[in-house]
């Protein structure tokens, strides 16, 4: 049994972490001996040109690893549909992830998707309060929450709530936002104009389908910030499992809290999304914490931290945050054909047909 190439791999990246996406899709794609063309986002295509760069300059053979610039329904699908790619990777959103699956069907091409996610961090009321309280914040509002994995469901014993929750929104609303450049600030801009729009909109939604802000929901105009897309940080309460809120990715710092009681229940609330990408728990009881990691249906999920990515291990999600893995070996494998060789040392006559 041996593994070859694939052939020719298009890779499409998001906007979030784009240096860090162009790495991750391209290392394995050229270490499994690929061509690989590179698509980025439009709006963030600027490292991806800088390592195109280097890359030239390092003597890669032409074409082995190209770039392509372009907005997704054009450049993007082309790679997607074209017959004359035999992979596509994509990571972004589950909307365009269906697309590209679609796209990819017309040569049955090989397809790797990392999509969306709802990732529930649960806090049981055995931890120990002051890690699982900055790590919720840090769950969701690190990158202001443009993270795939983001933990954008806080899952909160019922029996912590009247202490942790006032605590969770006096933190969470004395964090530093502003520009991403200046060494003090804790939380950046939103991406785009635009983006900032979809956010607030949630926010909307959510007061309108009866859910109470603890914290922020609103935009920060207030002197530097004010021609910026800039968004604070955003806690919501009674909350309700069909609220959007609730269900659907928002790409943005606001937290849904839901409330549980038993272990049964926190689990049943966790699995109750059309995602699976990631999840957190937080307990002083690690077999407890082992435990309910095991019944939650997501691909990366943490024991009292949140967010820590290891090249070492697979990147992927269950559900409709994805198809197939990356990073680790499977991130490799994903690159590879696997081919069985069968050798006759010793051929004869097989005597199978008589008029032979």
């Amino acid at each position: 049994v041996v593994r070859e190439p694939i052939g020719v791999c298009g890779q499409i990246i998001p906007w979030n972490y784009p240096l860090l996406m162009a790495a991750w899709k391209l290392a394995p794609g050229l270490a499994a001996g690929n061509c690989c063309i590179l698509k980025p986002a439009e709006i963030t295509p600027l490292t991806a040109i800088e390592l195109f760069k280097l890359i030239a300059e390092a003597g890669f053979p032409p074409g082995v690893a190209q770039l392509v610039l372009g907005p997704g329904p054009t450049a993007g699908h082309a790679l997607a549909a074209s017959l004359l790619v035999d992979k596509i990777a994509f990571t972004g959103g589950t909307v365009t992830g269906r697309k590209i699956m679609a796209a990819a069907t017309a040569n049955i091409k090989k397809v790797t998707l990392e999509l969306g996610g709802k990732s529930p961090c649960i806090v049981f009321a055995d931890a120990d309060f002051e890690v699982a309280l900055e790590y919720a914040m840090f769950a969701i509002f690190a990158g202001q929450g443009e993270v795939c994995s983001a933990g954008s469901r806080l899952l909160l014993d019922k029996k912590l709530a009247d202490k942790f929750l006032p605590r969770l929104a006096a933190a969470s609303a004395l964090i530093v936002v502003g520009d991403g450049l200046h060494p003090e600030t804790e939380m950046g801009p939103l991406i785009t104009p635009a983006h900032l729009e979809k956010v607030l909109g949630y926010i909307a939604a959510g007061r309108d389908e009866g859910a109470e802000t603890i914290c922020g929901g609103h935009r920060l105009t207030d002197g530097a910030l004010a021609h910026g897309n800039f968004v604070a940080p955003t806690i919501f309460v009674n909350t309700e499992p069909g609220m959007k809120i609730v269900r659907e990715e928002i790409f943005g710092p606001v937290l849904a809290v839901q409330l549980f009681e038993t272990e049964e229940e926190a689990v049943q609330l966790a699995n109750d999304t059309i995602y699976g990408l990631a999840a957190g728990v937080f307990t002083g009881d690690a077999g407890k914490g082992l435990r309910v990691l095991k019944k939650l249906r997501a691909g990366i999920t943490w024991l009292n931290t949140y967010h820590p990515t290891f090249n070492e291990a697979p990147w992927g999600g269950y559900k409709q945050s994805g198809l197939g893995r990356e990073l680790g070996t499977a991130g490799l494998d994903a690159y590879l054909e696997t081919k069985q060789i069968n050798i006759n040392l010793r051929p004869g006559r097989l005597n199978w047909f008589g008029g032979v």
